[in-house]
């Protein structure tokens, strides 16, 4: 006869001839051919045959947690509120015991988690292998598409999916407004004469399901818009022309694309034009012109000037003729300016030269 004790915390299984027989709690137990497994009940439990033989004792089954797993499923082991591990397809036991047990089950086989699960736990390198993590920034908008097909629009925000053979893909829109430079453009005035011409725009996506679903690079397609109105104003006039209406370009040009951009799903918000270059010999004349225009207003200047200080001597021969005093302050102010530039006067001769300087300074009566 053997003696066998089950101590607190252990469940023993009884086999005799490798038939499973009964199941025992603890205590103190003789046998005589029986063979007994002893088992920590804090542990999980791995069955020594066949699990579906030990589970029609029904005291044995009221005493453990089987969790089926099917294919498409994941389920979430907590023990304590603590996450343990992830249980795949397959059969698990474990103890009622003194450790509390949660089990979490999610179906894969969708993509929307539907689960009560917080962020944290998807988060957990547990977790993650079986979870999909898309961010949208602030300045984005994005459509979704599974399996090919669009399944609707994501605003910003943090988007988990469960990770299976559905595939998803997510195509993001900047929703800024942004700038398309539209340089190097050649093209014919009216008169055949060859410009290039740079600009630029800004604009802003503000539907992006037709910016995106129905439409193939609306960004290219807006270069385009800009480019054909900017071709169809210069084209309509001669060089001339269109260097008194160049005020005029940006007008027309925001008329014409604004409604385009509109089917499109972009809203335009500005349009300017950076530089007009000339073809060099365009540019030759060009300055030879300028520089001719330059010349007669320096002329017409010049002759303005002249024709002012004749008038100003005219008025003043006119005064001196009628006031004898002024005369002789004029002929004094010459005098002075004269006697600025004498540093010595050497004065040889008799009275004569005295009645002179008289005559010269003092009036007549």
């Amino acid at each position: 006869m053997n003696m066998v004790k089950v101590n607190a915390y252990q469940v023993g299984l009884v086999f005799k001839n490798g038939e499973y027989k009964k199941i025992l709690m603890a205590g103190t137990y003789w046998f005589w051919n029986e063979v007994v497994y002893l088992y920590d009940i804090t542990k999980p439990f791995v069955a020594p045959i066949e699990l579906n033989i030990l589970l029609q004792d029904k005291a044995l089954a009221g005493i453990l947690h089987v969790v089926e797993v099917k294919d498409n499923e994941i389920v979430l082991q907590f023990e304590n509120g603590l996450l343990k591990q992830v249980l795949s397809a397959g059969r698990y036991t474990y103890w009622k015991s003194v450790i509390e047990y949660e089990f979490v089950r999610a179906d894969t086989s969708k993509i929307e988690i539907t689960e009560n699960i917080v962020r944290a736990i998807l988060m957990n390198k547990l977790v993650a292998p079986f979870v999909r993590i898309v961010n949208v920034e602030s300045n984005e908008k994005a459509l979704l598409f599974v399996d090919g097909k669009y399944a609707g629009t994501l605003q910003s925000g943090v988007y988990n999916w469960w990770k299976n053979n559905i595939a998803i893909s997510v195509a993001r829109v900047d929703v800024r407004q942004q700038q398309l430079e539209i340089n190097g453009q050649e093209i014919l005035t009216k008169d055949k004469a060859a410009l290039r011409i740079n600009a630029w725009a800004q604009y802003k996506v503000t539907d992006i399901e037709k910016a995106v679903l129905q439409n193939k690079e609306y960004d290219k397609q807006l270069y385009v818009a800009f480019q054909l109105a900017l071709r169809e104003f210069v084209a309509g006039y001669s060089f001339d022309e269109l260097l008194e209406k160049k005020e005029s370009i940006v007008l027309f040009v925001l008329q014409q694309v604004k409604v385009k951009a509109m089917d499109i799903g972009v809203e335009v918000n500005g349009f300017g034009i950076r530089d007009i270059i000339l073809p060099g010999d365009v540019k030759e004349i060009m300055n030879q012109v300028l520089i001719a225009e330059k010349k007669a207003q320096a002329n017409t200047i010049m002759r303005r000037e002249e024709t002012a200080s004749t008038r100003s001597l005219l008025n003043t021969a006119k005064l001196m003729d009628e006031n004898a005093m002024l005369w002789k302050l004029k002929e004094m102010e010459y005098v002075e300016k004269i006697a600025d530039k004498i540093n010595n006067i050497s004065v040889n001769g008799n009275g004569v030269l005295i009645d002179q300087l008289k005559q010269i300074f003092v009036p007549q009566k």
